[in-house]
Formats: C-alpha cells, structure tokens, sequence
C-alpha cells in the first residue's frame, strides 16, 4: 500500500463557459475549427499529498477550487489532466443531502449509502442503532429524507459517513448546518478518527476549528495552491487573503476566443 491515503499528481478542472447559448451550437457546428468558449481553470497544477492520521484544512475564498477538489478526491468528478491515486475506504460529506434519495426513508438510505462503499445490508444493519444514535433524529430515521429539516439531513449525512470506519474523511463545511452541540459532536467524532490513524480532509472558515484540530492547512486561491504547511504559519495567510482576495488572485479564464481559429 502507498505511504499516502491520497495523492494529487498534477490536477487540473477546466470548464468551457459560453457567453450566449447559441455559441455552444456555433462551436459544435464548426467543431475543430471554431472556438467560441472561454475555460474556466477550477483547478491548475495541484501536487499534494496527505498523511495518515492527519486532518488538514483546505482554506480560501469561496470559489477557489476547495469544493472542486474534494470531489475529485471523492470520484464524483474527473480531473481534466493529472492523477488521483486513493488508498482506503472513502466516505465524503460534501453537500447537504447530496446522495440521499429523497423519497425514501433515513433507514434505507443508511442502509444503500453502506452498501455503496461495498458494506453488506446485515452488517448495516447491526449498525443501524449507533447511525440513530448519532443522528438524534428519532422516528424520522423511519420517515422519508423529503420530510427532514436541513439540520436533520446533516445529521444523518455525519452519521452514515462516520460509522462505517472509513479510511478516509471529506466534510465540505457540512458543520456550518448544525447547531454548537451537534458540532462539539461531529469535531470529537472527527478527532476520533483522526486518533485512530484516519485521514481528513475538511473545508471550513471557521479558523478556530482549524487552529484546534488541524495539523496542517492548504491555502488556495484561484484554483491554485498558495501555501502549504502548519496551521499557525497559514493563517495569517489566510486571513490576508480574505481582507482582500485580489492581492492574491492567480488567472482563472483564458483569453476570449470568439471566432478565432484552433
């Protein structure tokens, strides 16, 4: 097994962004021959690396490539260039309610949402009373996710994501939803597994959370790494880049290409 749970090895997200919807159909109709879309770099040239038994903090403005990171880590997207390498069961919460069948009740998503990473129906269910316990959600485990209110649907993600030991954890702000009491839990479960040799990853601006329970954090801006290394020399990085996002602001979009020939 490789000495990292997670390897990113020259990671780029491009999208194509079209300023009018007929410029798609322009650009299909004279495909390899006409652009008429600008990229959008979500991503550029991201080589990190991540330890076990480690919780790192990804920082940053919104919109800098946190998310979009996190997701390629989960599979959820492809990167357009460069290597993922995942080592371990991954679990992810990554935005409310993302996976959850609405229609169907909180027990039988616990139950797909396990089945999903490869565990048996019987052995999540046995695990089912600890996912409840957690969740604090009471008769609703048994009501249908539609039903649930927004701390509920966190809730039940925090728990589904957590009993089923994974070998590594992705939370994307989900703590922003709860209330203190449910966010003093998730933070000691969080610490838990960092204890017993788990990898997090975790997006947040909540700095003193990171200042508490992170070991290292990754500053970003503009789909670039900016910095990366311990807590305390990263957030005052941090914190200059969040008075004024601008000073640091790697380009994003390529130069228009109306028109022009490829």
């Amino acid at each position: 097994m490789s000495e990292f749970p997670v390897e990113l090895r020259g990671i780029a997200k491009h999208y194509n962004i079209y300023d009018r919807p007929i410029d798609r159909l322009k650009e299909f109709l004279w495909r390899n021959t006409r652009s008429y879309h600008r990229e959008f770099r979500a991503l550029t040239d991201i080589n990190l690396t991540f330890e076990r038994g480690t919780m790192t903090a990804l920082l940053g403005p919104n919109g800098c490539g946190k998310s979009t990171m996190l997701q390629i880590i989960a599979g959820v997207l492809q990167p357009t260039a460069g290597s993922v390498k995942v080592n371990g069961r991954v679990t992810a919460i990554l935005e409310l309610g993302a996976g959850f069948q609405m229609e169907y009740t909180g027990r039988e998503n616990a139950v797909m949402y396990g089945m999903i990473l490869g565990i048996s129906q019987d052995e999540m269910a046995a695990r089912m009373e600890e996912i409840a316990n957690f969740a604090e959600i009471g008769d609703f485990l048994d009501q249908p996710v539609k039903t649930y209110s927004s701390g509920m649907v966190v809730r039940l993600a925090y728990a589904c994501a957590t009993v089923v030991d994974p070998d590594i954890l992705l939370v994307d702000e989900a703590l922003a939803v709860g209330d203190i009491r449910f966010q003093n839990r998730c933070l000691e479960k969080v610490y838990d597994l960092r204890c017993k040799g788990k990898t997090i990853i975790f997006v947040t601006h909540e700095t003193s959370v990171v200042e508490w329970y992170c070991h290292r954090a990754v500053v970003m801006n503009g789909g670039h790494v900016l910095a990366d290394g311990p807590v305390k020399e990263m957030l005052p990085l941090y914190k200059q880049l969040m008075d004024d996002p601008s000073a640091i602001a790697p380009k994003v979009f390529s130069a228009p290409v109306s028109g022009a020939l490829v």
